[in-house]
């Protein structure tokens, strides 16, 4: 996965949506950690992996995979608006145990948290850190969260000029 290339991408989005609202002005960061808040537990219900009373299963990977990549968009432009701008991400060594999946949304939560009250480099890398490793987790390879980030910036640009 190429950050620099998808750091450049949210930043060119950023500046489109403050531009388009005229928030140039404006501190976005509480808003944009709320946000990637929302964003972990719309993918959570995605992978249902939490929901032990429900005999139903995750919703399909494209489904999941794309939410996903809508937590990525905040992470990179939470580094955009803290200038916290990374090349790489040293994910944890280790092979992921998929049983943990749960445990692992929990430490996305506290990585977040952690970030929201000191917004330090070792903070941000921490959490970028912990959600890629979620996103292995779920079977993700970077070049599937690059891919589907691409396609889901040009989505957003869309629903931008639509409105949205």
């Amino acid at each position: 996965m190429n950050i620099t290339k998808l750091f450049e991408m949210q930043k060119s989005l950023d500046q489109h949506i403050e531009e388009k609202h005229g928030l140039h002005a404006a501190d976005l960061i509480d808003k944009k950690i709320l946000a990637l808040f929302v964003e972990l537990g719309e993918l959570a219900n995605e992978t249902r992996c939490f929901k032990f009373w429900s005999l139903k299963g995750p919703s399909e990977r494209k489904t999941i995979l794309a939410e996903y990549v809508d937590g990525v968009h905040f992470i990179l432009s939470l580094g955009i608006g803290c200038n916290l701008q990374i090349t790489s991400v040293d994910v944890k060594a280790g092979q992921p145990n998929q049983e943990n999946v749960t445990a692992q949304f929990l430490n996305i939560y506290t990585s977040i948290q952690a970030f929201s009250v000191e917004r330090s480099p070792k903070n941000y890398e921490n959490m970028f850190a912990e959600y890629l490793l979620l996103g292995h987790m779920l079977g993700f390879s970077g070049e599937d969260v690059e891919q589907a980030y691409v396609e889901k910036n040009q989505i957003n640009y869309e629903r931008q000029k639509q409105g949205y």
